[in-house]
């Protein structure tokens, strides 16, 4: 249990009586308050990830539950990896984005890095990806590249 008392609002003015507010959580954890309540404060954070793979998946697929599984997992493998591909590609230097964010939403992480036009050269037995002489998405396509796949 968690108990705050506010004395102005969120614009700075103050208040003519204190506001209590009260915050309470079942938990079946047996660690220390302080730890629950951090843990409760983060649940917030993953929300939005949440709701995105919820909206992706509008309907089941299947009657079945092994089959919904399935999906589900390899929906959240396919996920996390698309994640990854954009926390490390489009949040650093190289970022073609055009604004500064902690995390990128899965379709924008398609959009930039997935779905770059290149042709495919075959030569010396190797296959390259030629990009577009002036395609925003070279760098950080490179920079994932050359994190993953190193020579």
């Amino acid at each position: 249990m968690r108990v705050t008392e506010r004395i102005s609002d969120a614009k700075g003015q103050l208040l003519t009586q204190p506001k209590i507010e009260r915050e309470g959580w079942w938990t079946s954890l047996s660690l220390p308050e302080e730890e629950v309540i951090a843990l409760c404060e983060k649940r917030g954070l993953s929300e939005p990830f949440h709701s995105e793979i919820k909206s992706d998946l509008e309907r089941w697929l299947s009657g079945k539950l092994a089959t919904n599984a399935l999906v589900l997992s390899l929906g959240a493998l396919a996920d996390n990896i698309l994640r990854i591909l954009g926390q490390s590609g489009l949040l650093g230097k190289f970022s073609s984005v055009r604004h500064e964010a902690k995390r990128r939403r899965v379709r924008t992480v398609i959009q930039e890095l997935i779905c770059v036009a290149a042709r495919a050269i075959r030569t010396g037995r190797r296959l390259k990806l030629q990009f577009g002489r002036h395609c925003p998405a070279f760098d950080a396509f490179g920079s994932v590249y050359m994190k993953f796949c190193p020579a």
